[in-house]
């Protein structure tokens, strides 16, 4: 019987050990800053759970500023292979970035010309001859992409590799990939509305849908977008795309960085994950210099200030004036992520205010003395302000940040203040209706319980998720036939028309009838 018994868990563990399959992965990080965070997490992960992983990144990029060691990179990067034409655009980059950043404010155009740096960006890498053999060669089984950047897909396609797409926003972001989005409860992109929208909310919603379509529609033959990269798509695939949108529909698997926790509840399609918060992890204890910060301060709680790895970067004297006054006025201890070669000089740091170059958020943010997180309102900053229970006073400047504070504020996590509406009195008032309002620790503490309480961490959950398309075929059975469909037919236009037509056809013989019958009794003329 024992013998029987050690036999059926030999054999179960054996069966076991043939469904995990070790597969070669590639992970591409081509932007930087927290996109690079998320993919060498996602590749630390994947490299713990038994696969062979390898990160592309480009180094050099603007976006990595202060980062590059501070962070442990994985012994699987690519930095031998960049191309010596990456270094030689460093300088040229960090203009780019400064002139990006400063129009990316509510400006597509802004957006566009940053499509078009990373397009140049993308030209150099598939050029590179030595690169592309060596990637080629290696054979890889998967690669996990930023979505963000059309460059990776395309690297993707001409390795002829199957790919999972990993977005580091929220749902509703500029990505269009077939969810259904029902007008009356879920926000348009850049609406800055909740789910709960009243008439005139709705009406909003319904325009920007509107505008939207109108945008894709006619403006030019394929998306603005594309337009930036089908050049260099034409140049280096074989086979010609129509569009982003067939690089997106081949994607086996679209994974987020959200969570439902933070994000408004609306349909998804059984190929889109929520893996939102795999940066999220318990507090370690802080480095001396900080924490002996933090015992020096005469009030029982701290603030941590952080506006984003590309913002931080860049001086806007006017707006640091204002926050520097309004932080001069409280009587709590204030610590900010700025880069201190920017600091303006003529500007004097408050006794209360330490200037830091970079600072470890997780663990600044577990601490049990912080009482309230300044945001610009990034994914990652949100989810770790969600996963350690901190109130957020969000100050949105581009991008999705403006709908994720929304989203914030919706859920009761924090206030908003748009950069054009702080002033010192109302920061410093803000600031202490925040941390004295029991209501916001209360929220960000039911908010920290769903998170945590989901029954698979998300790093696990993610690993999870690539581990099911590995062994399913291209992912097929996940994908609703909506996405080949045309889009006239998906929104059933034709069928719209059909009965338009068949309904004006029986108007029109109604009245042909009616006519000749009345034609027909009017009585004739003495």
């Amino acid at each position: 019987f024992l013998f029987d018994i050690m036999g059926i868990v030999f054999w179960t563990i054996a069966l076991a050990l043939q469904g995990m399959q070790c597969a070669k992965i590639l992970t591409v990080c081509l932007i930087g800053g927290s996109h690079y965070l998320l993919l060498d997490e996602i590749s630390h992960n994947l490299q713990q759970n038994g696969h062979s992983v390898r990160m592309l990144l480009q180094l050099g990029t603007p976006l990595l500023t202060g980062k590059t060691k501070l962070i442990v990179s994985l012994h699987i990067s690519l930095a031998e292979f960049e191309p010596p034409t990456f270094r030689s655009l460093d300088s040229i980059s960090n203009k780019l970035t400064i002139m990006i950043i400063s129009t990316l404010r509510d400006n597509f155009n802004g957006f566009l010309k940053f499509m078009g740096h990373l397009s140049y960006q993308c030209g150099r890498l598939l050029e590179d001859e030595k690169m592309m053999s060596f990637l080629q060669i290696e054979h890889y089984d998967i690669a996990v992409l930023d979505a963000l950047n059309p460059c990776s897909f395309i690297l993707a396609r001409k390795l002829g590799i199957r790919y999972i797409a990993f977005y580091p926003g929220a749902l509703n972001g500029p990505l269009s990939i077939g969810l259904p989005s029902p007008i009356s409860y879920v926000p348009v992109f850049n609406s800055e509305l909740t789910d709960r929208m009243n008439l005139w909310g709705r009406m909003k919603n319904l325009i920007f849908v509107l505008g939207f379509c109108f945008f894709l529609f006619f403006f030019t033959g394929q998306a603005l977008i594309w337009s930036r990269f089908s050049e260099v798509a034409e140049q280096h695939l074989e086979q010609s795309l129509s569009g982003l949108d067939e690089l997106h529909q081949g994607a086996e698997l679209w994974a987020f960085n959200t969570d439902f926790s933070l994000e408004f509840p609306q349909p998804l399609m059984p190929f889109t994950v929520l893996v939102g918060g795999v940066l999220n992890k318990p507090a370690k204890p802080l480095q001396q210099d900080l924490d002996s910060w933090i015992t020096t301060l005469k009030e029982p709680c701290f603030v941590v200030v952080t506006l984003g790895s590309m913002v931080s970067s860049v001086s806007v004297d006017s707006l640091i004036t204002e926050l520097v006054a309004g932080f001069s006025s409280i009587p709590q201890g204030v610590i900010w992520r700025y880069d201190t070669k920017l600091w303006p000089s003529h500007i004097e740091i408050p006794p209360n205010v330490k200037i830091v170059d970079w600072l470890p958020l997780n663990d600044l943010l577990g601490h049990p003395k912080v009482c309230l997180f300044i945001t610009h309102g990034g994914q990652n900053s949100l989810l770790q302000a969600v996963y350690h229970a901190v109130p957020i006073l969000g100050i949105p400047l581009f991008g999705d940040q403006f709908d994720n504070v929304v989203k914030a504020e919706a859920k009761g996590l924090g206030l908003i203040l748009k950069p054009t509406q702080i002033t010192r009195g109302r920061l410093s008032s803000t600031i202490q209706t925040l941390i004295q309002d029991n209501r916001y620790k209360s929220s960000a503490l039911s908010l920290s319980m769903l998170h945590k309480s989901h029954p698979v961490p998300a790093a696990q959950r993610f690993v999870l998720w690539v581990d099911h398309v590995l062994q399913s075929r291209a992912g097929l059975h996940l994908k609703p036939v909506a996405l080949v469909q045309p889009w006239y037919q998906r929104n059933l236009l034709d069928i719209l028309i059909l009965l338009t037509v068949v309904l004006l056809l029986f108007l029109t013989l109604c009245w042909s009838l009616c006519r000749e019958r009345h034609l027909k009794n009017k009585p004739k003329s003495q």
